[in-house]
């Protein structure tokens, strides 16, 4: 079984991905911000850590107000550094835990921690900055990464509370996945500062290394603190310091601090810490009453003859054909998939199968390969057919005898009026 070897507290200020970037290792004002990562990268590596679960907030990079989260987990096999203004940092892509973040998904939504998943985005330095730090120069390194995205910087913002609670959720679904991994858990921000308004520049070290102690020796007593109270204390942006309580809720009660570091160059008191846990795993019987848990609510699905559920898993597999689907509700991309479909195909890489799905509108093909059935109705209405020519075809029926199983026979789609004027007109036989 997966295990949880210990917790890891980390800043993640550009200012450290600065320092990385321009070699200041050797430089007296920033030698001690690499001094402590350096404990860090070499506790991982001591420790011999396979996958590293990453709690970051993003800074409006990848994740804008059109869609913003509270929790958001990472299920993808690689992570790549955004652009967040200047150009991407140059580092390698990131290897993903695809099958332990989906553990770590069902599990947590089983508790009722109702998230977000991401697939194909860029993250920023939230996550990239302290990560450099840890792994970088470690080649021989193989593990993997798992992150998880916490929508901090517009209210309403999960409570301290709610991320402690999130943390012990994390604890059972990480020790109830079956594969033996050493995992870390890395909460990053922090720790006091504000970078907006007349009180840019505030710092609290006082606060900071209360903070500090809280955290190791009386969690609970920093769940009872409203947000409100970390920014007064911390700064506005300090806040983000909640997110370590999603760390310490995933340790268990007996942890020891095997190193501290803080140090205040500028606008942000940075911080490595890390603690090892020290208790003993969960039991089988326990291990083998959660996997149940988590698997309730879809158990026996997979028997109804027909039915596709839609998981995360499907959603990976087929991401790049659902993407090109989607895309068909963009005016110039369903001008080309009519006009110039070939050259369309080729443009966004489909491969030969995703191809011949699409040329022979074999519907019930597309969705035994993955593609979920909102994306068919999309190609369908850009063809000028209705929904239930799509019904017919996945019953092995004509339009003709699939409309006398229905009370009334309407055809529908969801195109625009000029598009739907089109579908009324067809031959419903």
């Amino acid at each position: 079984m997966a295990q949880i070897i210990g917790g890891i507290g980390a800043s993640h200020s550009p200012t450290i991905a600065f320092a990385k970037d321009t070699n200041k290792a050797n430089d007296p004002a920033w030698a001690p911000i690499f001094e402590g990562f350096q404990a860090v990268k070499n506790w991982v590596a001591d420790q011999q850590i396979d996958v590293l679960f990453m709690i970051f907030n993003d800074h409006i990079t990848s994740f804008f107000f059109n869609h913003y989260s509270a929790f958001v987990l990472g299920v993808d096999d690689q992570y790549i550094p955004a652009d967040e203004g200047g150009g991407a940092r140059d580092y390698p892509p990131i290897k993903g835990h695809l099958e332990l973040s989906r553990h770590i998904a069902n599990a947590l939504v089983a508790d009722e921690f109702d998230l977000s998943f991401f697939q194909k985005k860029p993250l920023d330095h939230g996550l990239f900055s302290p990560l450099s730090m840890i792994i970088t120069d470690q080649p021989s390194w193989q593990g993997s990464v798992i992150p998880l995205q916490v929508g901090v910087l517009q209210a309403p913002i999960p409570s301290a509370r709610r991320c402690y609670k999130l943390g012990k959720s994390l604890r059972k679904a990480i020790e109830s996945y079956p594969e033996n991994l050493r995992v870390a858990i890395v909460a990053t921000g922090g720790l006091s500062h504000q970078v907006h308004g007349e009180r840019c520049g505030f710092n609290n070290t006082a606060w900071d290394d209360e903070f500090l102690e809280l955290l190791e020796h009386a969690p609970e007593q920093l769940t009872q603190l409203r947000l409100a109270d970390y920014i007064e204390r911390g700064g506005m942006e300090g806040a983000e310091v909640i997110m370590w309580l999603v760390m310490r809720g995933a340790l268990s009660d007996t942890i020891k601090r095997t190193h501290c570091s803080t140090y205040l160059p500028s606008m942000t008191n940075i911080a490595t810490v890390i603690f090892e846990d020290l208790a003993e795993p969960a039991s089988p019987a326990e291990i083998a009453a959660y996997q149940a848990y988590i698997n309730h609510e879809l158990a026996g699905v997979d028997q109804l003859q027909g039915t596709y559920p839609f998981t995360l898993e499907r959603s990976h597999t087929a991401y790049r054909l659902n993407d090109f689907l989607h895309r068909l509700v963009i005016p110039e991309h369903r001008k080309r998939f009519v006009s110039e479909p070939e050259a369309l195909f080729e443009a966004f890489q489909l491969s030969p199968t995703e191809r011949s799905l699409i040329r022979e509108q074999n519907w019930l093909g597309l969705i035994r390969y993955g593609v979920i059935f909102f994306m068919l109705e999309k190609m369908a209405a850009v063809l000028g057919l209705s929904n239930p020519h799509i019904y017919a075809s996945m019953r092995g029926e004509d339009l003709s005898t699939f409309l006398k199983t229905r009370k009334l026979p309407l055809q529908y789609s969801v195109a625009g009026h000029t598009q739907a004027q089109t579908t009324q007109q067809l031959d419903p036989t």
